[in-house]
């Protein structure tokens, strides 16, 4: 196929062969180019692109000066890069309003073409692979305003109860790109990462990992102000970088954990110590009951962390965005309806939970964002056990079918930074809840939990990944399974009829070959396990009541 050169959009973007060579490439060769929603845009925001694939990030040092009078910030992103393989171009992502002011590598500026929030590096000396490498992003700006964070994300440039600055971000699936310059992929996480970060005086900032400095200075003007460095060692979704700026108190804690002293740090405004010495004391049974079921936490090093922001909450690792309101539930209300999730903060129980689904275990892709969610519901479900009792834990699950919606697939598009539905949270818990049922051995199926975050922690993978650990671990053929869940929009049924002493049965609503056992009940004698298949079958039976610990619809035919 021919491709022949656009209209350029971009009037101060001068278009190189390369680059025009990539954008034939995005354009016609890409599979994600064929879905008709997504442009290439998208394709360029979500897939590994040639001048993304050729080298991976070590390390980040990011430092930004935050300015709250005009909401403005400045700064700097030194990124330390192994070569992979030799080439000349890099991908680096910084999105509008945001500037990326100039690229610098060894004292020499390099030349910039942009497409969008895509900024194409040409590289002025060999890349050459094996070499370990380092190259400065400058970049201000203005960044995206969360229209209504955390949902749709970007800086909250907010006020607290006494009218005093309260900043925070919170970028989630649009991406760290919003406020700095980097490689925004999933796929692609810094072995450790600095964040060193200025602001006027009378403010304290708050990032990811742990304070290994704090320097009063003052600015141009003569403006007071104080520079905090923060560190992760730990391996980092760069959605995960946070700032959290305000009037903050500091408790400190420790946790005696799995795998020894665990620190726990927590920031709430000034004025909400003692609130929040009260409601954040659940953490440590929440710990206890989280290591028994996953593991060890997964970032001792980094230490835990909540800290008090002007949005609902966000799993930031080692700097959790809590934002509840010292209440019980999610803002008050319990999801399950069935009064069970009033007993905890959804908040801290929730975000807690994605420091091992979605921090130590992260997908490639967005488009597998049901293994963070997923998993982190369900999380809610092994807590609520945990403080009141298996039959309470299933109930709150079971509780949370009504929300529901089966609007689309919970698999989102590949490439393209496009999520699922979000029945990734209540139709992905139940979906294993009932496969915690369908093993039937806790002992295992904890083995299955702990046996994931050992295996893949602080590593990227894919969804397929997940399912294939779990379904061999476990001996079982869960293919099924999850592709029915997790691709379709329908809830396998239970259909049957009864014939005087017999019972008539069979799977419909389903994909093909689709393979699940199914507990129910048909004599006083106690539960039975029964293998539908799409073809009917019988049993001797008086009466049936499915288990309701599996996720599955019944419909009696006559």
């Amino acid at each position: 196929m021919s491709c022949f050169p656009p209209l350029n959009p971009f009037p101060t973007v001068v278009f190189s062969p390369m680059l025009f060579r990539l954008l034939c490439l995005l354009l016609f060769l890409s599979p994600s180019a064929f879905a008709q929603p997504f442009t290439q845009a998208d394709t360029l925001r979500g897939s590994i692109t040639p001048q993304r694939a050729w080298w991976d990030v070590v390390h980040y040092d990011l430092s930004v000066d935050v300015f709250p009078a005009d909401s403005t910030i400045t700064g700097t992103t030194t990124i330390t890069y192994a070569v992979l393989d030799p080439a000349e171009t890099m991908q680096l992502d910084l999105q509008h309003p945001m500037r990326l002011d100039s690229v610098v590598q060894d004292g020499r500026r390099l030349q910039v073409q942009s497409v969008g929030n895509a900024h194409f590096v040409e590289m002025a000396k060999a890349q050459e692979a094996g070499s370990m490498e380092h190259v400065t992003a400058y970049f201000s700006g203005k960044p995206r305003v969360a229209p209504r964070a955390p949902w749709d994300g970007g800086f909250v440039w907010g006020q607290d109860s006494l009218g005093r600055p309260w900043i925070a971000t919170a970028v989630q699936g649009l991406g760290a790109s919003a406020w700095w310059p980097l490689k925004d992929t999933q796929a692609d996480e810094p072995d450790s990462q600095r964040v060193a970060v200025s602001v006027p005086a009378s403010l304290t900032a708050v990032s990811n990992g742990r304070l290994r400095q704090q320097t009063d200075h003052s600015d141009a003007q003569g403006n007071a102000r104080t520079a905090y460095v923060w560190a992760v060692t730990n391996p980092i979704n760069n959605y995960n970088i946070s700032l959290n700026i305000g009037h903050y108190a500091h408790i400190e804690d420790t946790f005696a954990g799995e795998s020894g002293p665990l620190t726990l740090d927590y920031y709430p405004l000034d004025y909400n110590e003692a609130r929040a010495r009260r409601q954040f004391d659940i953490s440590k049974p929440m710990l206890a009951c989280f290591e028994h079921w996953f593991g060890p936490f997964p970032w001792y090093e980094d230490g835990y962390t909540l800290v008090e922001t002007p949005h609902l909450g966000m799993e930031h690792q080692s700097a959790i965005a809590y934002g509840n309101e010292y209440q019980n539930g999610y803002r008050g209300r319990d999801l399950s309806g069935t009064g069970h999730g009033l007993l905890w903060d959804f908040i801290v129980i929730h975000e807690a939970g994605h420091e091992w689904f979605g921090n130590n275990i992260s997908t490639d892709d967005i488009a597998d964002m049901w293994v963070h969610e997923s998993f982190t519901n369900y999380s809610e479900n092994l807590f609520t056990e945990c403080q009141q009792g298996r039959d309470a834990g299933a109930a709150y699950v079971i509780g949370t079918r009504a929300n529901v919606q089966n609007d689309k697939p919970i698999v989102g598009p590949y490439g393209v930074n496009q999520r699922g539905s979000g029945d990734m949270y209540y139709k992905g818990g139940n979906m294993l809840h009932t496969i915690r049922h369908i093993i039937a051995d806790d002992d295992q199926w904890r083995a299955i939990l702990r046996g994931l975050n050992e295996t893949f922690g602080k590593k990227t993978v894919t969804g397929l990944d997940v399912q294939r650990y779990m379904s061999s671990t476990a001996g079982i053929a869960l293919d099924k399974v999850f592709e029915q869940y997790l691709t379709t929009t329908q809830i396998p049924v239970f259909e049957y009829r009864l014939a005087g002493p017999t019972l008539w049965y069979r799977w419909t609503n389903t994909v093909d070959q689709f393979d699940m056992p199914l507990d129910v009940q048909l004599t006083d004698a106690g539960p039975t396990r029964l293998d539908p298949t799409a073809a009917w079958q019988t049993v001797p039976a008086t009466f049936v009541r499915v288990d309701q610990d599996f996720y599955v619809d019944t419909r009696r035919v006559d």
